[in-house]
């Protein structure tokens, strides 16, 4: 069973402190008590409590004052005020404060008990977002970002530069680069790291559904819409918020994204109340945004608004000497995910990789390096464990007007990995991940005999 949290009971009637503490500790709280605002900020300097009940009109120091003192000392404990029925206007006068919460005199237990519940579980749900962003701040921390070629070097300077500063910055490069990674990096070494980091892809959500996610929906606004939702820029409030592929907008959502920049308020879809919003945007592309202004698919106006400070993030083939670092990286990950015992690379595996066009970038290099983990059972990853594909292959598994259809691109990978291979059917199921009777049954289909 879950321990419950500490509260501490703050009122200068005994017997109503004698009462609260046999109710508390009947619902299973361990309990302590002060008999004024001085001895409770007295109790908070000195232990950690869960939750504080206090009594608003006290002899010494009034509840209000103890509320004040208390929220300097640690800001974080939810501080319940009880007060008498023609106290309420001081109760008001304390949320403003930083209470929590208030009762009225005489208590309703049953409604003591469900804010004090409440109040652990927002406690809990603050101390465990507290370690989230802890957590999430070391894996965006700088010194987690593998590199040490000359172009890493100078990314990093930049972002260091930007970071601290508000300043909407515009992240380009190839997919697959890190661009979320650097932008996590600008906000966890930011002013607002204690504040939300919110992302959206914007090519992975339809127009219709990309307004509502972005900016809210009041409830009955559209079909399906049962209850109000607020949007990732209420969300980021206070923090950041990161536009992935902010190029795939249609221009219609370019004009209500300009407006809100320029604004810095949103209103929620299908209602007319306007929402200020405090929210750092970033923003990533892999097009050439001149060249999809000129054609007319992006707007000159919402370009440079993003663009305020302009960071690009290289591609895994300008920064071949940053291959070992990641590999090897990427190698300690996949060895503790999979709990495989696996020493390294050979040289012949190495060579293969620093001499790989990485058309995937760093995101290519993760998955060769897990499914190599993965499969082999070796005590080394060798050139064979590796199964890279080339650009010209790849470039086979597209036509001129899109992507070919799954089982056409299927019968060209498996084929070409053939080739590749020399027709050793027993190394291309390997680097295929599938067995060599999937592959026979395959190759049957194909009109390939043994």
């Amino acid at each position: 069973m879950k321990e419950k949290g500490i509260v501490l009971v703050v009122d200068d009637d005994k017997a109503h402190r004698t009462m609260l503490r046999t109710l508390l500790s009947g619902w299973g709280y361990p309990v302590m008590e002060a008999d004024d605002g001085d001895t409770a900020t007295d109790r908070v300097r000195e232990q950690v409590f869960d939750l504080i009940l206090m009594d608003i009109r006290m002899m010494r120091v009034s509840g209000l004052e103890a509320l004040q003192t208390i929220k300097e000392i640690n800001p974080a404990i939810p501080v319940i005020i009880m007060t008498a029925f023609s106290s309420v206007e001081s109760a008001v006068e304390a949320l403003k404060k930083g209470a929590y919460d208030y009762l009225t005199k005489p208590l309703d237990f049953d409604e003591l008990k469900i804010v004090i519940e409440r109040a652990m579980e927002h406690r809990q749900l603050r101390e465990e977002n507290r370690q989230l962003r802890a957590h999430l701040g070391s894996q965006f921390d700088q010194r987690n970002i593998i590199g040490r070629s000359d172009a890493m070097m100078k990314l990093m300077e930049t972002v260091a530069q930007v970071a601290p500063s508000d300043a909407t910055v515009l992240l380009t490069g190839e997919s697959g680069t890190g661009k979320e990674l650097i932008a996590g990096a600008i906000h966890y070494n930011s002013m607002r790291k204690n504040g939300p980091f919110v992302k959206i892809n914007c090519a992975a959500i339809t127009e219709t559904l990309l307004e509502s996610e972005l900016f809210g929906h009041e409830k009955g606004s559209f079909t399906g819409a049962d209850q109000r939702k607020e949007g990732k820029f209420r969300q980021a409030d206070g923090g950041t918020l990161f536009l992935d592929e902010v190029s795939e907008m249609s221009l219609a959502m370019q004009v209500k994204l300009l407006r809100v920049l320029q604004e810095r308020e949103v209103i929620r879809v299908g209602g007319d109340e306007v929402i200020r919003v405090d929210v750092r945007v970033l923003a990533a592309t892999n097009k050439n945004l001149w060249d999809e202004i000129e054609v007319g698919r992006f707007r000159d106006d919402l370009f440079y608004r993003l663009n305020v400070v302009s960071i690009h993030v290289p591609p895994l083939s300008e920064r071949r000497e940053d291959i070992p670092l990641l590999a090897q990286h990427f190698l300690t990950m996949f060895l503790e995910k999979n709990h495989k015992d696996i020493k390294g690379f050979t040289p012949q595996a190495m060579d293969q990789l620093m001499k790989h066009e990485w058309p995937g970038n760093i995101r290519e290099l993760m998955n060769v390096v897990e499914r190599a983990v993965v499969l082999s059972r070796a005590e080394y990853l060798d050139e064979g464990d590796l199964a890279l594909m080339t650009r010209n292959v790849l470039s086979q598994q597209h036509d001129m007007t899109g992507t070919l259809p799954l089982e056409e691109m299927e019968k060209k990978t498996v084929l070409k990995t053939l080739e590749l291979t020399g027709g050793n059917k027993s190394e291309t199921a390997r680097r295929l991940g599938i067995t060599r009777k999937t592959l026979r049954e395959k190759l049957k289909k194909y009109g390939v005999g043994e």
